[in-house]
């Protein structure tokens, strides 16, 4: 008996590595130290030093049942971008920038190039957020999942000085709401997709007029990484006073989160327009609005509060950073939460 009969393969482990090394070493900064191997990341923090009150800020999190869709399609080079997204929006709502990134896969099997291929959507959704991935881990569990089965998790560091925080504090009446596109269901409420979409690799490769793509793709589509955009806000001489991601809980449970006591989030429904996947999904499914706004993002991955003479500005820095972005309401004294109208 040995430890590959007992169903974990060394390896396959050392080939997984070998082959996400080209990968990995495209999301280096200059402030990573050493290579990829060792038995910790390391990541140089000399510029806190320019701060005067330098603030870590730390996200974690996974891509929940929407893993699912990815063993049904057999495509696992976004799930890693969901992953990052998931972990990284959380640092940058707080005024952060993601410093570097770590990756955990539990799989039942360690296939060597599926491993890879996850990690490659991985450094890519660190790519896009500009940190570093300076470490993970593959874990192989026999017995206790599938073979061909995994989960993703992330964890991301960010930097902030404290004077730079968005907090939500200073929010207050007559505000305006700036909503940043999202790219269609993100990573949140894939649980209640499946159950309304059949499953099936007929059903997702079917093409949708109103989609304008196959359900598979349109449900697929990668989170969106909201770094770049809030930079250029930041950029532009705009005070972000408050911002929500908005993941699982949609806009009841999020956009409240980053208010303060006294002030209503007043989101007018008719101010940008709902992608057709949302539309589809409350159709096939019958499911009322409320349960829509209380699930998914709607279209809007990003609320943002600001002053209202900055909103232009703010929505001229968001598209130069390639997004699209709305005056989706504003902000009215009342008590603490949502209002959609």
């Amino acid at each position: 008996m040995d430890y590959k009969k007992a169903g974990v393969d060394i390896e396959a482990g050392y080939q997984s590595v070998e082959l996400m090394k080209k990968y990995v070493k495209e999301t280096f900064r200059p402030e990573v130290l050493g290579g990829l191997g060792g038995f910790s990341g390391a990541f140089d923090l000399s510029k806190i030093k320019d701060m005067e009150k330098p603030i870590l800020l730390s996200g974690t999190d996974g891509c929940g049942t929407k893993v699912k869709l990815a063993f049904l399609m057999d495509k696992h080079d976004t799930i890693g971008i969901d992953c990052v997204a998931m972990c990284v929006n959380d640092v940058a709502c707080a005024g952060g920038e993601p410093l570097f990134f770590l990756d955990y896969i539990a799989c039942g099997k360690n296939y060597p190039e599926k491993i890879a291929t996850i990690v490659s959507g991985v450094a890519e959704g660190c790519k896009q957020a500009g940190c570093a991935l300076i470490g993970g881990e593959t874990a192989e569990h026999p017995g206790l999942m599938p073979l061909d089965e995994y989960d993703l998790a992330g964890f991301a560091v960010g930097l902030v000085d404290e004077k730079k925080m968005i907090t939500g504090k200073t929010i207050a009446a007559g505000d305006t709401l700036i909503g940043i596109a999202s790219s269609g269901v993100h990573s949140n409420g894939f649980s209640l997709v499946r159950k309304v979409f059949p499953m099936t690799e007929v059903a997702l490769s079917r093409y949708c007029d109103e989609l304008g793509m196959t359900l598979g793709d349109a449900l697929i589509a990668p989170t969106k990484i909201y770094v770049k955009a809030m930079k250029s806000v930041q950029d532009a001489g705009v005070t972000i006073k408050g911002c929500s991601h908005i993941t699982g809980g949609g806009f009841y449970e999020n956009i409240p989160r980053m208010l303060p006591e006294g002030v209503n989030a007043k989101v007018l429904l008719n101010s940008y327009e709902v992608p057709p996947i949302f539309k589809l999904l409350q159709k096939t499914g019958s499911i009322e609005d409320q349960m829509m706004y209380n699930t998914y993002n709607m279209g809007l991955g990003m609320v943002l509060a600001v002053d209202s003479a900055d909103a232009d500005k703010t929505v001229k820095a968001i598209e130069a950073a390639g997004e699209k972005a709305f005056i989706v309401g504003e902000v009215v004294a009342g008590e603490k939460g949502v209002t959609l109208c």
